[in-house]
């Protein structure tokens, strides 16, 4: 029993990680869902996968424009991606890795070596490729890049970003490229009958071109109009070697706009950077002229983003969102926000804004704050506080832009977590007030079924008794006819009766009245046939009156009820369909989430491989300063024993000469080796001050 005891413990506590787990997973993919300006890592649209590489994708939203179109570039070492022309003008960061870009605008071919932190700018109409080096370390070479969404230069979804050249050629007929090109039958054969090969594969050497990639040049003279290909070499712009506009113990920020980077002259897209060092936050600010795209570079962080208080809540509301690295978050103009980083590790972001006009953010609070240039009286009014409180709010800040924010990330998240769970229970209330609801209309329907059942009972009761009484009217005048007419025949008997003893009275008045009577009888037999024709005519009418209305009730009935089995028919399909895509949706949901798991263990694999790597190298620097020192010592050591012997024999020398002077000679070798001894004896000092330096 005391065994058991510590291994429930364990499971529970196991049991109680994994769902705490799941529940943050949980809300941060239902966060990703509800927010317009926050996309995932793992919600990225797959545009190419190979071998050599990947391209993804993500539309953003700012709010008023877009979305906006950015793009994730990874290249193997040694890859290439192959030529494309580009719709829209785009601004790209080299986040890690290096490579070459070769583009052209019509007029030369120009080319650029890429490296860690470089951005630039290709204008739309360029036609451009990139191959990533094969360095020693092996490194991937990964591309932010966005795409500009202007008025003059629109991002259209229905044609991409960027078409492939060799699409753009091959969409001609085979004798219009024969004649444009003039190249033999042959290679226009071999080019139209190869197979496309994918956006990125592996760089070839020169001794390894085919035919098509010699014609692939060819194409790009002809897209260039050039006979006589010319290159040239630029540089570009590296951000992580650049000063940054500021810095301090909590973090440093940058911004690329077109007076550091001449190619965004005519852009309307700027670069900046941000590094927040651990519980650290870049103070509230807006952005007068530009919207913020960001990308996650490294670590984790909250970003809290206001609204303004005169919007539609239903369309604007305040906002709180964790973010993680291959996260993207936009950030909209006039929008007041704050990044902050947590405790545990700092958090780094680079973006675009889409503006490289002079923005100048706007900060809220510290020794920069909008608010200390303002009249503080009127502040006073606008708070509704005293001009003593004003003051202690506006001075109680002494740094700027980049501020302490201890535990701030982990509170912000704790009131997000709060806020969803408002939120699910919320969602839950208003389930089950729906399902009280539909219970209630059901119960409300069902009701409406039985008083409409009681009805018709009640109706076709009231239709029986009526059929019932005129069955029993109609029985009623049959009767009183047959009694009319024993009543009448009693009477003809009777009547015969008297006329055969009247006949014997008077025979002659007989044989005249016969002849009347038989005239009568026959008038009278043609007047009572004719009304039991009439009789009977109006009873058939009656029965078939009653028997149509009692077919059509009859159909009414069957058609109702043929009604109510369809739509029950097409409610369990419905609700069938329905349970089938939960299933579906669940199951993809699942594979997506392994998959995100399989791909965060691999990075952290990798990123403890890379860890791995810099202890080594760093243990390398190290150890080569120490065996520096110790070899700076060792020399200091024998010199000092080699200056103590010429000591010696300096001594020796004037006690054999007896005190005479030295000859010119010896006096010019022994200034020498005086000053070779003062200059070993100086680089020994500084190697000791200073052994990183040797």
């Amino acid at each position: 029993m005391l065994q058991k005891v510590p291994l429930l413990s364990l499971l529970f506590l196991g049991l109680l990680l994994c769902l705490s787990i799941h529940v943050e997973a949980f809300s941060e993919d239902v966060s990703a869902w509800e927010r317009p300006y926050l996309v995932r890592r793992g919600h990225r649209r797959s545009l190419v996968v190979t071998e050599y590489g990947e391209i993804s994708a993500a539309e953003i939203s700012s709010g008023t424009k877009g979305p906006y179109h950015i793009q994730f570039i990874t290249l193997e070492p040694n890859s290439l991606l192959l030529p494309v022309l580009l719709h829209a003008d785009m601004v790209f960061y080299v986040h890690t890795g290096n490579g070459k870009l070769s583009w052209t605008d019509g007029r030369e071919m120009k080319r650029m070596n890429l490296r860690r932190g470089d951005v630039y700018r290709l204008q739309a109409g360029s036609v451009f490729f990139v191959r990533s080096n094969l360095d020693s370390e092996r490194q991937k070479m990964r591309i932010h890049a966005i795409f500009s969404n202007t008025d003059e230069d629109i991002y259209e979804p229905s044609i991409g970003a960027y078409s492939s050249v060799s699409d753009l050629v091959l969409g001609f007929d085979r004798k219009v490229l024969q004649e444009a090109f003039k190249v033999p039958e042959e290679v226009l054969e071999e080019l139209t009958s190869a197979t496309k090969p994918p956006a990125v594969v592996h760089a070839v050497t020169k001794d390894q071109k085919s035919v098509n990639w010699e014609l692939e040049d060819r194409m790009l003279d002809f897209l260039i109009g050039n006979k006589h290909k010319k290159t040239k070499e630029t540089k570009t712009f590296n951000i992580l070697d650049a000063k940054p506009d500021f810095e301090n113990c909590n973090g440093w920020s940058l911004t690329v706009d077109k007076h550091s980077l001449k190619s965004l002259s005519d852009s309307n897209i700027g670069i900046f950077m941000v590094n927040l060092t651990k519980g650290s936050m870049m103070g509230p600010h807006w952005n007068p002229m530009a919207t913020e795209i960001a990308i996650v570079l490294h670590g984790r962080g909250m970003v809290r983003v206001i609204c303004h208080s005169t919007a539609n809540e239903s369309e604007c509301k305040n906002m709180r969102f964790k973010v993680k690295e291959g996260d993207v978050f936009a950030v909209p103009r006039f929008h007041p926000m704050a990044q902050i980083s947590f405790n545990n590790d700092s958090f780094v972001f680079m973006g675009f804004s889409t503006s490289t006009k002079r923005n100048h953010p706007q900060f809220l609070t510290g020794k920069s704050s909008i608010l200390q240039i303002l009249d503080r009286g009127i502040l006073a009014v606008s708070f509704n506080v005293t001009n003593t409180t004003m003051d202690q709010l506006l001075n109680a800040q002494e740094e700027a832009l980049i501020l302490d924010c201890t535990s701030c990330a982990e509170i912000e998240e704790n009131k997000m977590k709060e806020e969803f769970e408002k939120e699910k229970q919320e969602e839950e209330a208003r389930k089950r007030e729906e399902e009280e609801a539909r219970k209630k209309e059901e119960e409300e329907a069902r009701k409406r079924e039985e008083e409409e059942e009681r009805e018709r009972e009640e109706e076709e009761a009231r239709k029986r008794e009526e059929a019932e009484r005129e069955r029993q009217e109609e029985e009623e005048k049959q009767r009183r006819e047959e009694e009319e007419e024993e009543a009448r025949k009693r009477e003809e008997e009777e009547r015969e009766r008297e006329e055969e003893e009247a006949r014997k009275r008077e025979e002659e008045e007989r044989r005249e009245q016969e002849e009347a009577e038989r005239e009568r009888q026959e008038e009278e037999e043609k007047q009572r046939r004719e009304e039991e024709e009439e009789e009977a005519r109006k009873r058939e009418e009656a029965e078939r009156e009653r028997q149509e209305e009692e077919e059509k009730q009859r159909r009414e009935e069957e058609e109702e009820e043929a009604r109510k089995r369809e739509e029950e028919q097409r409610e369990r399909e419905e609700e069938e369909r329905r349970e089938q895509e939960e299933e579906e949706r669940e199951r993809q949901e699942e594979e997506e989430k392994q998959r995100r798991e399989e791909e965060e263990q691999q990075e952290e694999a990798r990123r403890r491989e890379e860890k791995k790597k810099r202890q080594e190298k760093q243990r390398q620097r190290e150890e080569t300063p120490r065996r520096e020192h110790e070899e700076a010592r060792r020399q200091e050591e024998e010199r000092q024993k080699r200056r103590w012997k010429e000591e010696e024999r300096a001594k020796e020398r004037e006690r054999r000469e007896g005190g005479g002077e030295q000859p010119e000679e010896q006096e010019v070798e022994a200034r020498k080796e005086d000053q070779e001894r003062k200059g070993d004896e100086g680089k020994g000092r500084r190697a000791l001050r200073n052994p990183w330096k040797l």
